[in-house]
C-alpha cells in the first residue's frame, strides 16, 4: 500500500493533532524541540511503513476532536484512551498500550488510598478519563484544570503550594513527576488498564484500516515491544507476540 492509497490531506505527510505537554514517558519535546517518547517513536515506526513523515501541530487538548472534525488533520494521536464518548466523535485504531491511573501527593500526606481522599481537593485534567475517577472517590472533590500544554506543571504547582490536596492522572506521567520532584510521592494506583488508540475521523475508514494494519504488523514483529522496552521499562509490555 502506498502513501498515496491512504487519502492523507496531504499526500507523503500524516498531520497529527497533538500537545506540547510533557507527558514523559508517553510524549515530551527534548532541548532541541524534537518529540521524543513512547507514541512519537511508534508514530515515527508506522509512518515508516507507510511512506508518510509525520508532522505534530500542537493544539489545545480540549479543542482536540472539534480540531480533528474540521478536516484539517488526519489523526489525534495523544495519550487519548478509548471511550465510549469519544468514539461518537471519531474512530480508533486498536490500542498501542493499556495504561493505569494514579494519585500524587505531597510528602507527609496521609493519604494512601481512595478512602483517605474524604473532604479533599483532588485536581485533573479537565474531561479526562483520570478526573472523571474523583466521582468514585467517597468524599472526594474534583478540581479540573483545563488542557493547555502547560497543565502538569500547573497541576504540580498547586499540589505544592496547596490549593489541591492530590493529583490524579496518568500512572507513568506521576511515576516520572515523583522521581523528578523528591517533595512529592505516589500515593497509590488505580490497575484501570486505560486502553489507548489513535483517533481517526469516521469518514477515513481507508486510513484507519491501514493504521491497524501496520500496528498489527509491528506488534507481531515485535517491533512495537522493542519500543515500550525503550521508552516504559517500568511497565512489561501489555499484549502478546500477536498484538492481542
Amino acid at each position: 500500500m502506498t502513501s498515496q492509497d491512504l487519502f492523507t490531506l496531504q499526500p507523503g505527510s500524516l498531520q497529527i493533532v497533538a500537545s506540547d505537554f510533557d507527558a514523559r514517558p508517553m510524549s515530551a519535546i527534548d532541548a532541541d524541540g524534537q518529540r521524543i517518547g513512547y507514541e512519537p517513536a511508534l508514530a515515527r515506526a508506522v509512518c515508516q511503513r507507510l511512506g508518510l513523515e509525520p508532522v505534530w501541530h500542537n493544539l489545545p487538548m480540549e479543542d482536540f476532536y472539534s480540531c480533528l472534525e474540521t478536516g484539517q488533520y488526519d489523526v489525534v494521536w495523544f495519550n487519548q484512551a478509548i471511550t465510549t464518548e469519544r468514539q461518537q466523535r471519531a474512530d480508533f485504531t486498536r490500542p498501542y498500550g493499556l495504561f493505569d491511573e494514579a494519585v500524587l501527593v505531597r510528602q507527609g500526606s496521609q493519604v494512601n488510598s481512595a478512602q483517605d481522599l474524604v473532604g479533599k481537593r483532588v485536581g485533573g485534567l479537565a474531561d479526562s478519563t483520570n478526573i472523571a475517577l474523583v466521582k468514585d472517590f467517597p468524599g472526594a472533590e474534583a478540581v479540573p484544570f483545563p488542557g493547555s500544554d502547560r497543565v502538569l506543571p500547573e497541576m504540580l504547582d498547586a499540589l505544592h503550594n496547596g490549593q489541591i490536596d492530590a493529583l490524579i492522572d496518568d500512572e507513568l506521567v506521576l511515576i516520572v513527576a515523583a522521581e523528578d520532584d523528591p517533595s512529592l510521592r505516589l500515593a497509590f494506583s488505580l490497575p484501570t488498564r486505560v486502553p489507548f488508540g489513535i483517533a481517526v475521523p469516521k469518514s477515513r475508514q481507508s486510513l484507519l484500516n491501514a493504521l491497524n494494519q501496520t500496528l498489527d504488523e509491528l506488534a507481531a514483529d515485535g517491533t512495537m515491544a522493542q519500543l515500550w522496552a525503550e521508552w516504559i521499562p517500568q511497565k512489561p509490555f501489555p499484549f502478546t507476540a500477536l498484538g492481542q
